[in-house]
């Protein structure tokens, strides 16, 4: 055997002892910093254009974001269960650690608002870590209790179930069916279940992360679980391994505009075609990562990102208390934005600019519990 020969049989054995994959924890960096620079701009008024929402149909950068965040969730499932989930004597403790986990994210979500915004009357009870809790306790029963091919046509089902209904079935209250924000079926059911008064503040008639819109960002965690499930497989050559990974990911790509034609890719209301669209591309997202980082060895970036995909729920719970707190810091009558931002920018550079430099305040605080060791698990 030659020295070359032996080099890479020691790196690909340290890569099967590691059941670990750096470029996800990076790759999970990279997403809840980009969470955290859309959701604190400085004046909501001045969003920087990138960092918009699509308003209806279509997809922005922006709108990637909360998906490739799921589907992250989808693929740290196997990583964290696969070894656990093959012996069924450990299923019961590890269905009721996720349901344990899934339920405190979506009481730390509730909690945040009554802290933030004391009082029950408009508590919005549908949101982002809410959604989270939800996907991350279904797809881990899903990923414990059955099979690759049962959770592959579990995701066929669920994207062909929700076109049906959002295209074809009336809404009770209109009697036609409907894609519009507040006559679909999804926004009905959350009127229905949760009343106006506890629906997205924006709008208080239909919510973003309502319930029935749940139902397809599972099958985004499945995607995530299915791509997981691929890359944890030992036979594979790495190369052989990327190669499908972009494979798949351009192919759900092409199917997601293809389907986008009479099922708009639309992020509220997280559409069928939203979902192999997005999947497609945090798979690309992906299998570029593990290729350059755990793959190829490259490392340039990956210390910046870390810390954010190490305690990447704290970071993005700081993200809400954190702007909220220096907002309230008035020196001579004028905040800090008022002080340091807008005087010296255009409005949306202002906003951009602060929009950084929150980032990099939490960023700063990661980092610290990052270099202490300190992982807050949920």
């Amino acid at each position: 055997m030659t020295q070359d020969s032996e080099i890479k049989t020691q790196k690909s054995s340290s890569r099967t002892r590691h059941t670990r994959l750096l470029s996800l924890d990076v790759f999970r960096g990279i997403t809840v910093a980009a969470m955290i620079l859309v959701n604190d701009p400085g004046d909501w008024t001045h969003i920087y254009p990138l960092l918009e929402h699509s308003k209806w149909n279509g997809c922005t950068p922006t709108d990637l974001i909360f998906p490739f965040f799921l589907f992250i969730v989808g693929v740290s499932i196997v990583y964290s269960m696969k070894r656990k989930a093959a012996n069924p004597a450990n299923h019961p403790a590890m269905l009721f650690s996720a349901f344990r986990r899934g339920a405190i994210l979506i009481l730390i979500s509730l909690g945040i608002q009554l802290i933030l915004h004391p009082g029950f009357d408009h508590l919005r009870f549908p949101g982002v870590l809410q959604r989270i809790g939800v996907v991350f306790f279904i797809c881990a029963v899903l990923y414990i209790k059955t099979s690759q091919r049962t959770r592959d046509w579990l995701f066929a089902l669920i994207l062909i179930g929700y076109y049906v209904i959002m295209t074809f079935m009336p809404v009770p209250d209109t009697g036609v069916a409907s894609l519009l924000p507040q006559t679909n079926m999804g926004a009905w059911i959350d009127r229905t279940v949760f009343s106006t008064n506890h629906l997205w503040i924006e709008s208080h008639t239909w919510d973003p992360e309502g319930l029935l819109g749940t139902l397809p960002a599972i099958a985004t965690g499945l995607f995530g679980i299915r791509v997981g499930s691929w890359l944890k497989r030992k036979e594979p050559d790495e190369g052989v391994k990327v190669s499908w990974m972009f494979t798949y990911g351009v192919l759900a790509v092409v199917l997601g505009l293809i389907w986008d034609l009479f099922f708009p890719i639309n992020k509220a209301l997280w559409t069928s075609s939203f979902v192999l669209y997005t999947g497609g591309w945090a798979t690309i997202a992906l299998a570029f990562s593990y290729w350059l980082i755990d793959v190829q060895g490259y490392r340039g970036l990956t210390s910046f990102f870390l810390p954010f995909g190490a305690n990447a729920i704290t970071a993005y719970v700081l993200s809400d208390f954190v702007p909220h707190y220096i907002n309230k810091i008035k020196i001579g009558g004028s905040s800090i934005y008022q002080i340091l931002f807008e005087p010296f920018f255009t409005p949306y550079n202002a906003s951009l600019i602060s929009a950084v430099a929150i980032t990099l305040l939490i960023w700063v605080l990661m980092w610290i519990l990052y270099l202490r060791k300190i992982i807050i698990k949920v």
